[in-house]
């Protein structure tokens, strides 16, 4: 029989595991679907992981594991799928605004063969104004910087157990979930569905988090902020040209006057320019150094008892006997 792996990264969310691990239970075994959950706490202050094993300790289909800090999101995720053993993989939000009752049908997908079942968002749900604005401009720099539409993709989706294995395949240490999944390739349906609100606790994400996600993220999958640093190479070179004819043209005609606002903003634009291509340059080296490094994406501290294997830094599974 076919099994499906749940991967639920969760960040200081002990008030929603237990309700999300009953909403599923009660849900997968309505339409008859085996299934295992597997939480990973990522690094979580409160009582998370606490709760998973308490979740664990009910049901055997429940799993989890807690790294020794906060590794973010995208650790949580290929954690997860490390740790999955099914047929088909859905990665979702541990709050259930990834709405489960979407999951039968990309379940039936992948019975027909899809091999990934994106999930489309139709709606947000209810957010401020605020994190509207800050996640719209997320979506649009990402959208922008890698060359594929994010403003209606997510975390949410259903992955073959082949593509699984392709991904985490990647030596790669900077990864970012949703984008790899695109490009990995294979054929894919997508379902639709809406934001729903949250039972308990508030989002983790604020404006700047999301911004920084998108500078990590969109400079560990796209080149095209190095390019730009070439484009304003160029604006400044022909703004130089433009200034210098100016300048000429003022001399012959006898009509020049001293430039000193002129050679004072000339230095500054091309002082700024200058500065941000370094710092993009900077930017790029560091992740060529954390690469280079070979640092693992994670490190596990403790398992639920029902998961097999070792543990000694980041997760190693025990080879088969």
């Amino acid at each position: 029989m076919a099994v499906l792996s749940i991967v639920l990264p969760a960040y200081n969310e002990e008030q929603n595991i237990a309700n999300t691990a009953m909403v599923l239970d009660e849900l997968l075994t309505e339409h008859e679907i085996a299934y295992e959950l597997v939480f990973i706490s990522d690094g979580s202050r409160d009582g998370t992981f606490q709760e998973i094993r308490k979740a664990a300790e009910a049901n055997p289909r429940v799993k989890g594991a807690e790294f020794s800090r906060n590794f973010g999101k995208e650790a949580g995720i290929f954690a997860g799928l490390e740790l999955a053993e099914g047929d088909a993989v859905i990665v979702m939000d541990c709050d259930l605004q990834h709405p489960p009752s979407v999951i039968p049908e990309m379940w039936k997908l992948w019975r027909q063969g899809a091999e990934v079942v994106e999930g489309i968002k139709t709606s947000r749900g209810k957010e401020s104004l605020g994190h509207k604005l800050s996640a719209g401009l997320f979506y649009r720099i990402m959208s922008r910087l890698i060359k594929m539409d994010m403003n209606a993709s997510s975390d949410f989706k259903l992955l073959d157990r082949k593509v699984v294995d392709v991904l985490l395949a990647l030596p790669e240490r900077n990864t970012f979930f949703r984008a790899l999944s695109f490009w990995a390739g294979f054929r894919t349906e997508t379902v639709q569905y809406e934001v729903q609100e949250r039972q308990f606790g508030q989002s983790k994400w604020s404006f700047w988090s999301l911004m920084k996600y998108a500078i990590s993220n969109a400079t560990s999958f796209s080149t095209l902020p190095l390019q730009m640093v070439t484009v304003m190479g160029v604006i400044s070179i022909l703004f130089s040209v433009v200034l210098a004819i100016q300048t000429l043209v003022k001399f012959l005609t006898g009509t020049a006057v001293e430039g000193f606002t002129t050679v004072i903003l000339l230095i500054l634009i091309i002082g700024g320019f200058l500065m941000l291509s370094l710092g993009v340059i900077g930017h790029y080296i560091a992740r060529i150094y954390e690469e280079v490094k070979g640092r693992p994406k994670y490190i596990i501290s403790q398992v639920t008892e029902n998961v097999q294997g070792d543990v000694m830094g980041a997760w190693k599974r025990r080879p088969p006997r």
